[in-house]
């Protein structure tokens, strides 16, 4: 049985949170070990602010690197079904025949870097034309009067009945924009994209459709 995502439980932790949302997405409960969860949680949470505070920048490139690279690893030796790629830089870009967009067409997920006042992670879970299902692990609802007016904008609808899968939809121009608006990438030096995949249950490229589940 697959299980509801998760939201944060404090201002810092999207990154985990969004990984190990990647992993309930992907793999029924059952399926899960649990030192896929520990070690995600040891090896985030890695950046230090300006005062010296371990924790409070959240969680760093290097470690959602690492954390690939330890998942390949776990799922060779463990022979659990699990396979992740790391992009940086001007290698995470949303378009239709893009390694982001093709990933999710072949039923992957993918925890992207973007900006929400500041640099979150979220999670992408389906493609619909020019549009993006994802998972922000911050909570929000739509209706609070006091809800900022950036969660209002243009290329931003939330949804409601999809607490396995999504509750944003974005479009791809949205996220794409250089700046560091609600839901933007911002600059490609600071661009970020972990993809994983459940072999299990991966498409071939000749099967990849336009979907959300």
């Amino acid at each position: 049985m697959k299980n509801l995502l998760n939201y944060q439980s404090s201002e810092y932790d999207c990154g985990p949170v969004s990984l190990t949302n990647a992993i309930r997405y992907l793999f029924d409960r059952e399926m899960i070990d649990p030192d896929i969860l520990k070690y995600i949680m040891l090896y985030s949470l890695d950046s230090y602010n300006e005062k010296g505070e371990s924790g409070k920048m959240g969680t760093s490139a290097s470690a959602m690197l690492f954390l690939s690279n330890w998942l390949n690893q776990f799922g060779q030796v463990k022979h659990f079904p699990i396979h992740c790629e790391f992009l940086d830089g001007e290698n995470v870009y949303l378009s239709k025949a893009g390694r982001i967009v093709t990933a999710l067409q072949q039923g992957g997920a993918v925890v992207l870097r973007l900006y929400l006042e500041v640099g979150h992670y979220v999670l992408l879970t389906g493609v619909r034309g020019d549009e993006i299902f994802l998972f922000d692990p911050y909570y929000v609802e739509a209706d609070d009067p006091e809800l900022d007016r950036e969660f209002l904008e243009e290329g931003i609808t939330f949804v409601t009945d999809q607490p396995k899968c999504a509750n944003r939809i974005v479009s791809m121009q949205r996220l794409n924009r250089l700046s560091r608006g609600f839901y933007e990438m911002g600059e490609y030096e600071n661009r970020e994209a972990l993809i994983l995949f459940n072999q299990d249950a991966r498409l071939l490229p000749e099967e990849t459709i336009e979907y959300f589940i």
